[in-house]
């Protein structure tokens, strides 16, 4: 499994929506809300083997709320 950290930018009102569906689909390692530009902070593990982008597409960009986000793919860890 590879850990992969996306932030959610969410539309005004939405975070707690956004949030309730994610842990609904249970690919959620860990959830943060957070200050910034970005709403929700999220660790994700996705299957060797599978696109990220496609995963990150087809089981969290399809919730509605989410405005925008970023992706911050992981390596090595030390």
């Amino acid at each position: 499994m590879k850990p992969v950290f996306l932030q959610l930018q969410c539309f005004p009102g939405k975070t707690y929506t956004v949030a309730a569906e994610l842990y609904e689909r249970e690919i959620v390692s860990e959830l943060y809300s957070t200050s910034g530009d970005y709403d929700l902070l999220m660790k994700i593990y996705i299957p060797e083997g599978q696109d990220v982008g496609k995963f990150i597409n087809d089981n969290v960009l399809d919730i509605q709320g989410i405005a925008r986000s970023l992706t911050t793919m992981t390596f090595t860890a030390f």
